[in-house]
């Protein structure tokens, strides 16, 4: 099977769909028929007659309704995601739509309704069936196409469910349902793995150029020779969700170290992905009800991160700060990133950073309490870089504290809820507030 989240997330959707159909039957819904004359046994024999249910009109005739069930939006966004879906529409006898992608997945639901009540005069959710008609699907669209996979595990994150599709083949796991997994990610039950399906092949040109669309037997090398650049493009989609689970929790999931990487079921080779350290501060929940806001959010990060200027060089600083063994450590990083923000360009030092900083993470009332112990942190840096602060639980609130300012205004610039001006934003909530109002720092 190549892909175990979206087999499930169809079998979801069938079952449910099963439910439904039933329910219309029982209540007085009936299926067409026509009437089909099959050949006589002997040329002396009049025409056999049989009368042949029309499953296919039924099903069109309900594609409304079906639309409107809970699963149908997680199945129309996994087909849309599958490399030939023309493909497997010309296999089961049907003209694929035009070049909207949405269409086609459409189109492609019902025709694999169809296969798996063909000829049907009841529904009812058969496993057998509905792997054969799986089965139907995935031999269609991956037709010439080599799958490969890399796995890493997720450290502070543990996920309620089984799978989390987050789309683009991106998928979390639990590490107890990760099949042939390599054994450095075996024994933990409530371990979440990051899986990454690269499918290349005869899907598009590009594909066809990169040597790891080819099956390790064929090219003679590991998957990590063969196919430099999809794991580069691989690395580069895991950097991006540890980013986003970063900026989503101040558990701050982490990727690990290493990746293992396989093409085409060939043995799991390690790779570094560099992703740095994990503190140790707890465990982020993911709940069935945050699964949508997640996979959403981890879009947005994805797309809207940017690649070099004032904002990519603060977010990789608050990364750094992530990534550093103690609370302490992180101090300097994350007032840089504070600083390449918020405080004035030209001025040594952190001039108006506090007041801005407080100005858009604090209400009026709260803000002279939240400069106060960011002017504090400041004050302690020369103090943690020269070795003489302890680490006592005070201290660490204070840095955790700045951690999680960065943490909720990167959030917001990067979701578009912020302006990337955030001097210009700062001053102006600065302004509505009155002379006397204002902290002094």
């Amino acid at each position: 099977m190549h892909n175990r989240a979206l087999h499930d997330i169809l079998a979801a959707f069938v079952e449910e769909a099963a439910r439904q159909l039933a329910d219309e039957v029982s209540g007085g819904a009936e299926i067409p028929f026509e009437l089909m004359t099959a050949a006589p046994p002997t040329r002396s024999s009049a025409p056999l007659y049989c009368y042949r249910p029309q499953t296919q009109r039924f099903l069109a005739e309900r594609s409304g309704s079906l639309g409107r069930l809970p699963t149908h939006v997680a199945a129309v966004q996994g087909l849309m995601e599958l490399p030939d879906l023309p493909g497997y529409l010309r296999a089961r006898g049907r003209r694929p739509p035009g070049a909207d992608a949405r269409s086609r997945a459409d189109a492609a639901l019902q025709a694999l309704l169809t296969a798996m009540w063909a000829d049907a005069t009841d529904f009812a959710f058969d496993p057998q069936r509905f792997a054969a008609a799986y089965g139907e699907l995935e031999e269609a669209v991956y037709s010439g196409c080599a799958l490969s996979l890399v796995v890493t595990p997720v450290d502070g994150l543990v996920i309620e469910s089984d799978e989390v599709a987050l789309g683009d083949g991106l998928t979390l796991v639990r590490g107890i349902r990760l099949q042939d997994a390599p054994p450095e990610l075996r024994g933990d039950e409530f371990a979440t793995v990051a899986v990454l399906a690269l499918e290349q092949g005869a899907a598009s040109e590009a594909a066809r150029r990169q040597p790891m669309a080819r099956p390790p037997a064929e090219t003679g090398r590991p998957p990590a020779e063969a196919g430099g650049p999809s794991l580069e493009q691989a690395g580069r989609r895991l950097r991006r969700l540890q980013t986003a689970l970063r900026l989503w929790d101040d558990a701050e999931p982490a990727l690990g170290p290493t990746a293992w990487a396989r093409t085409e079921g060939a043995p799991w080779l390690a790779i570094p992905l560099a992703t740095g350290l994990r503190r140790a501060a707890g465990d982020c929940l993911l709940t069935p009800e945050e699964e949508d806001p997640l996979r959403a959010f981890c879009s947005l990060i994805a797309r809207r991160t940017p690649r070099s200027g004032e904002l990519a060089w603060a977010l990789r600083r608050f990364e750094l700060g992530c990534e550093r063994g103690e609370p302490l450590e992180a101090l300097t990083d994350w007032l840089l990133c504070a600083r390449a923000l918020l405080a004035e360009p030209d001025a040594v030092g952190y001039e108006r950073l506090c007041e801005r900083v407080a100005a858009i993470c604090a209400t009026p009332d709260d803000r002279v309490d939240l400069v106060t112990g960011l002017c504090r942190a400041i004050a302690m840096e020369r103090a943690v870089v020269a070795g003489i602060v302890r680490p006592e639980p005070a201290v660490e609130a204070l840095v955790a504290s700045l951690g999680a300012c960065l943490r909720a205004i990167l959030r917001d610039v990067l979701c578009g809820h912020l302006d990337p001006d955030l001097r210009r934003v700062a001053d102006e909530l600065l302004a509505d507030v009155a002379p006397s109002a204002q902290p002094v720092t």
